[in-house]
């Protein structure tokens, strides 16, 4: 058996222990037919500082704080055992969460920009966490490499205060090698 088979019957245990929670800000429920055995979650996060992160909770990763105009205009930024996500909105924004077995095969077109970037989980504790206002939830999975395909849609909907909008997110993360953070599809904003 190679390391990603391990990987990946680590991360059907794991999901399988997954439970539904209704009438909470968590939700799982599946959206496809590949994504059938997916832990799947949605959240309402505040975006203080247009961020927000996914990293290794026994890590502790200090958060990414020099910023590029290459990371903005990717909109994901990377460090050891940190995904930072940059939503548009600084406000509280909606995003689903998904963790698969292998990579989604999805349209794009109903999405403004998608990127993906690494995210190296030794812990099997993967967190999702505020800028400025704490742990959202702490998941666990297979340890090891993940990607992060991050999905950004209704960036064109902002009010010209850029407080209100019908932006929303969503995040599918599956075991594979790191690789550098890639844009997929770019929004070039009209403004």
């Amino acid at each position: 058996m190679t390391d990603e088979d391990r990987h990946a019957t680590g991360l059907r245990t794991a999901i399988g222990r997954g439970r539904r929670e209704i009438g909470a800000n968590v939700l799982c429920r599946s959206r496809s037919a590949r994504e059938s055995d997916a832990m799947q979650r949605r959240y309402e996060i505040f975006a203080d500082y247009h961020q927000f992160y996914l990293w290794d909770q026994a890590e502790s990763p200090d958060t990414a704080l020099d910023y590029t105009d290459e990371d903005l205009h990717r909109r994901v930024k990377t460090a050891p055992f940190l995904v930072v996500i940059q939503p548009e909105r600084n406000m509280s924004v909606p995003v689903e969460l998904a963790i698969v077995d292998r990579a989604p095969d999805d349209a794009l077109d109903r999405w403004d920009h998608v990127a993906e970037a690494s995210l190296d989980l030794p812990s099997g504790r993967l967190e999702i966490h505020e800028c400025t206002g704490g742990s959202i939830d702490v998941l666990t999975v297979a340890p090891g490499p993940y990607r992060v395909r991050a999905y950004f849609g209704g960036l064109g909907t902002l009010t010209d205060d850029g407080l209100d909008g019908e932006d929303h997110y969503r995040l599918v993360l599956w075991p594979a090698p790191a690789a550098p953070v890639a844009v997929i599809k770019h929004y070039a904003d009209p403004r």
